[in-house]
């Protein structure tokens, strides 16, 4: 049993390094040739970007498939037996977070680099280091609070449960909920500031859009990403009465008042068609198959580990394994996002009146050139991993002739 979970993990990571070996390929071929959408220094650049993106990429698959076999080999029988207490449900919550800071430190390095290199070269970056490590300790604080809190509340059901990782299941899916709901939030308290838009014109006109969606919402923010990045961006966050418009102030710079009306109706085009709530479904979906599979592992399994099937043992498992699920499920997600991404265009065309498809046909060209993104992909990169349909094809849909 062990070797056949070893290998699906091996498969897993061969199939995600092949899909960016692809890309490469694809990419380094296609940004040689007639600039699409950019100018020709910066379909260049966006295309060496994403080159460079994925071959850090390929680097973090080959460690984290190093990590994996050491947990799998001697990792989590080690924290086994260093860390014991005699109560124990913190002996099991410390082994778990003790798990997930590891991990976070393994990984730290490739934060770094993306940051203070790879972004920095390519123009994005506009975070210092002291601010990088201030977000870092507060994740690293609000991790293990609330880390402490989950893991204790899996402990208690899986050791009170016969059917554990049913019960499970719905708390952890409550919990993703709940983070959802709260993450306007959060995001407020301890990383970007939120502040009211001050443009009354422009506040009115996004009032007068949501209302024709009846999305009722909390108010208008704008933040302050630019003092960590470059890029563009907007979301919708929360649930009920406590949902947030949350404008980056780049988003605000780069946009014309019609192209940031333009992308606020995609936007409420997914609101208005429910788009978040089929995608709770998925990931409840996805997470319901992961804690089924792992509520049902044969005992032989921990036998070959050469440890005992604890609760700790169970919550790491499904902690090394859900990217796994997460590659199994992507494709499918992808289907339905990228479908529900052109359905949101087209409300958003409609939301902006006449001139609502060229308004937004003129934001998505200005977010790929200031985000840098390249423009095409690797249809085989395009099915494991976009959630959006390639910016080439959402403008065509819109009637743009490329």
């Amino acid at each position: 049993m062990l070797m056949t979970i070893v290998g699906i993990y091996s498969l897993y990571i061969l199939l995600s390094i092949y899909t960016s070996v692809m890309q490469i390929g694809y990419v380094n071929e296609a940004k040689r040739k007639e600039a699409v959408l950019l100018s020709s220094g910066e379909f260049l650049k966006a295309g060496n970007y994403t080159v460079a993106k994925e071959k850090m990429s390929i680097l973090s698959s080959f460690v984290d498939y190093l990590i994996f076999i050491a947990w799998m080999g001697f990792g989590i029988s080690f924290l086994g037996d260093a860390i014991v207490f005699q109560n124990e449900a913190l002996t099991n919550i410390a082994i778990v977070l003790s798990f997930v800071i590891v991990n976070s430190l393994l990984s730290l390095p490739f934060s770094y680099y993306e940051k203070f290199v790879l972004d920095k070269k390519f123009g994005f970056n506009k975070s210092s280091l002291g601010l990088f490590i201030k977000d870092r300790l507060i994740s690293f604080i609000m991790t293990l609070l609330l880390g402490s809190v989950v893991v204790w509340a899996v402990y208690e059901i899986i050791s009170s449960f016969a059917l554990w990782w049913l019960w499970s299941f719905l708390f952890i899916f409550v919990v993703v909920i709940m983070i959802n709901m709260l993450y306007p939030a959060f995001r407020a308290m301890f990383f970007d500031k939120l502040s009211p838009l001050q443009d009354e014109t422009l506040d009115s006109e996004i009032q007068s859009l949501m209302e024709k969606t009846g999305f009722v919402s909390s108010g208008v923010f704008v933040s302050d990403a630019s003092k960590r990045d470059s890029r563009l961006n907007a979301y919708f966050g929360g649930f009920g009465r406590a949902k947030r418009v949350v404008l980056f102030d780049t988003l605000i710079e780069k946009l014309t008042t019609k192209e940031l009306l333009a992308v606020l109706g995609h936007e409420l085009g997914h609101f208005a068609h429910g788009d978040i709530y089929k995608n709770i479904a998925l990931v409840g979906a996805m997470l319901f198959a992961m804690f089924a599979i792992f509520g049902n592992l044969p005992e032989d399994l921990y036998l070959e580990l050469g440890i005992a099937k604890e609760p700790y043992v169970i919550m790491i498992l499904l902690m090394l394994f859900m990217p796994i699920l997460g590659f199994i499920m992507m494709p499918i997600m992808g289907i339905v996002s990228r479908a529900n991404e052109y359905a949101a265009d087209r409300m958003g065309s409609k939301l902006g009146g006449s001139a609502g498809s060229i308004e937004l046909a003129n934001a998505l060209q200005k977010l790929v050139t200031e985000n840098k993104s390249f423009p095409l992909s690797h249809p085989l990169y395009i099915f494991f991993h976009y959630t959006h349909p390639p910016v080439v094809e959402r403008l065509k849909e819109l009637g743009v002739d490329i």
